[in-house]
């Protein structure tokens, strides 16, 4: 397939089902290219798969920013809310603003202004190629991380004082509420529950962070009595890391709070053959949600043609999910999979592509994959 076309919306295809609407933002760093490449998978999926979707960009992100200071506009955070069934997101982050305060506005106003409370973390490994651990295979490592996303250390309660002094303090506060741990949680188990797992594992630190954790200790054992058919499990965040590294094939589906959950999903993309094959979804049940590789901007690989683009794919999986369509998810992780196998990837993973050209080589496998089977009507 040749390139994507510059203008990044295109006519829907004739409609099976009602069109959903798609926010773009390529963002910074290599985040354009995967993008692209983003595109193209979306392209192709309108075209050979006949799925009613139309995309729009969206220009936010550094540039932006350094040109007029625009980080996330009301207007724009309305118009997508009304206007749009997802965000497709590439990465945030620029060198040239070191506090990455636009960022923190775009992202944040993303997860937090639209509550998207689940942050999803697939930590699966399609190859064992890929697999670093020693005597263990891909199998092994096939377990979903639900992260809550708008509460935690991370909504930035707190302040310093006698800045720049040897008598500095700089404050941080957690925040919990019964509403916020209780819907992750449960989420998670509705998850183990219609997906077919077995296990929740529910991370924490009760031990050293007795009045947040001991809320989160209290929320799973009582929403885990509503779901008898899910066996449950409990382990501090430490020991959780080290047993992770020893026996990733323990974990089914695990629940944890923002930090936490932050750490952990990226010591399980080590698992996955790196942050080029973690994809993620930011989730509210029902409601408008965003989806983003999770590698970021990576600024010392932009336009060097370098960045594995299959995490942005993954991604777009995860979105066609949530939009309705689980099959095209389950044919895009197929054809990563032969990709891998076949080395038609980015050097990380093994192979000898650039992210332009593994991209175009895995939209012609789809391509084709359509001439062969077709979507059914």
């Amino acid at each position: 397939m040749g390139r994507a076309p510059d203008r990044l919306t295109v006519p829907a295809p004739p409609l099976r089902a009602q069109t959903k609407n798609v926010a773009l933002i390529a963002g910074d760093g290599v985040g354009p290219e995967v993008m692209q490449v983003g595109v193209q998978v979306l392209e192709a999926l309108a075209e050979h798969g006949r799925y009613p979707i139309r995309w729009t960009p969206f220009d936010l992100g550094a540039e932006r920013y350094l040109r007029d200071g625009v980080t996330f506009p009301g207007e724009i955070a309305a118009q997508i809310r009304e206007e749009f069934d997802a965000i497709l997101l590439g990465a945030l982050g620029d060198p040239r603003v070191p506090d990455l305060s636009y960022a923190r506005e775009i992202l944040f106003g993303i997860r937090f202004g639209f509550d998207l409370y689940c942050n999803v973390r697939p930590i699966s490994c399609l190859s064992d190629s890929l697999m670093p651990l020693r005597h263990h295979s891909a199998a092994d490592c096939d377990f979903v991380v639900f992260r809550e996303n708008t509460e935690g250390i991370y909504v930035g309660v707190g302040g310093q004082f006698k800045r720049g002094t040897a008598d500095e303090i700089a404050i941080n506060e957690d925040i919990n509420t019964r509403r916020g741990v209780e819907r992750i949680i449960r989420a998670a188990f509705d998850y183990a529950r219609t997906q077919g797992r077995t296990t929740v594992h529910m991370v924490d630190k009760h031990n050293a962070m007795y009045h947040a954790h001991d809320l989160w200790r209290r929320c799973f054992h009582e929403v885990a009595e509503e779901f008898s058919d899910i066996t449950t499990e409990h382990l501090f965040v430490d020991a959780f890391c080290a047993e992770l590294i020893q026996n990733p094939a323990r974990f089914d589906v695990v629940v944890t709070c923002n930090l936490f959950g932050d750490i952990i999903t990226d010591l399980g993309a080590a698992l996955q053959g790196g942050m080029g094959m973690a994809a993620s979804a930011n989730i509210h049940p029902g409601r408008l949600s965003m989806f983003e590789p999770v590698h970021g901007s990576a600024p010392t690989l932009a336009g060097t043609d370098t960045a594995n683009p299959f995490a942005m794919v993954l991604t777009v999986g995860m979105m066609m999910t949530d939009l309705g369509w689980p099959e095209a998810e389950a044919r895009l992780t197929t054809l990563i999979k032969r990709a891998i196998e076949q080395k038609a990837c980015t050097r990380d993973v093994g192979g000898t592509l650039g992210t332009r050209e593994t991209g175009e080589a895995l939209c012609g496998s789809l391509a084709r994959a359509y001439a062969e089977s077709p979507r059914p009507s």
